[in-house]
């Protein structure tokens, strides 16, 4: 079940009160999951139960997505804010230093969160941030395009299209190696979820000039990307490697930019060995 927390936001303008919403199931260390740009929490479901499991599971809809308020007016939407937000929201919750698993913007912003020392452990499934120019913007591209197609599609014909495998790849294809698993309704609650995001353009704005530069020492860290991701090119693995030499780099057969979806045990698999030892396994070294 959805639920929201208030939290205060340390910024240049004062303490700004934001809300988020968030899910939290099972018992355990804290492991909180972050979304990609323009998803939501829900991204995450195939893998809730597995890792409920053994953690105290926290999801949330970053701020201006999914049904997160937008960040408190003129606060940007860059990691230096985010992440320290990130941080304040589990405080409201309870929680210190939880482990943290990101996907794409999710990833950039766990490891940001593993720089700062705000987390125990970090799982970055193709995360933003090592690409070349060219890359960064063929991957903008892409998602403007997503964007407007979402925009563009009224629902009626977007029900339509979520019931057929075709549909899914049409609609999800950018972002799944195998859209025909993700079932209709999670493909419309997504899809609306990218059209609706208030955050998405300063989002995407602030990602123009992102790259991820420094180290995370000191933390159990996993890289993982899967050989099928059609946004963010599996090469990119290799500079993280280059930027973070401590962490363990390993591969995702048959996974697309969205793994989770596609193949819910590895992704599970590696996120709670990163937890247990650093060092994942069942999953091949890129």
């Amino acid at each position: 079940m959805t639920a929201t927390v208030s939290f205060t936001i340390d910024s240049p303008l004062g303490p700004r009160t934001a809300t988020a919403a968030y899910e939290r199931k099972g018992a355990g260390e804290p492991l909180l999951l972050l979304h990609g740009i323009g998803h939501h929490l829900q991204a995450w479901h195939p893998v809730t139960d597995i890792l409920a499991a053994e953690h105290d599971v926290i999801a949330v809809d970053l701020p201006g997505f999914g049904v997160s308020q937008p960040l408190p007016h003129g606060l940007p939407y860059g990691l230096g804010t985010v992440a320290p937000a990130l941080g304040a929201l589990c405080a409201a919750l309870g929680v210190e230093r939880p482990h943290v698993a990101g996907n794409s913007l999710g990833g950039l912003l766990a490891l940001e969160m593993g720089r700062s020392n705000l987390v125990r452990s970090v799982t970055a499934l193709s995360p933003a941030g090592f690409w070349t120019e060219g890359e960064r913007r063929y991957a903008f591209t892409a998602l403007r395009a997503m964007r407007a197609g979402s925009r563009a599609l009224p629902r009626p014909a977007l029900e339509r299209l979520s019931r057929s495998a075709a549909g899914r790849v049409v609609l999800t294809g950018t972002i799944y190696a195998r859209p025909g698993r993700r079932s209709a309704e999670a493909v419309v609650a997504e899809t609306l979820a990218l059209r609706d995001a208030t955050g998405f353009e300063e989002t995407l704005a602030a990602g123009g000039s992102v790259r991820f530069t420094d180290d995370v020492p000191g933390l159990p860290v996993t890289i993982a990307w899967g050989v099928r991701d059609r946004l963010l090119l599996p090469r990119q693995g290799l500079r993280a490697k280059h930027v973070i030499p401590g962490a363990r780099l390993v591969r995702l057969p048959g996974c697309g930019h969205v793994p989770m979806n596609d193949d819910p045990a590895l992704v599970s698999r590696v996120i709670l060995d990163t937890i247990r030892r650093g060092n994942p396994a069942g999953a091949a070294a890129l």
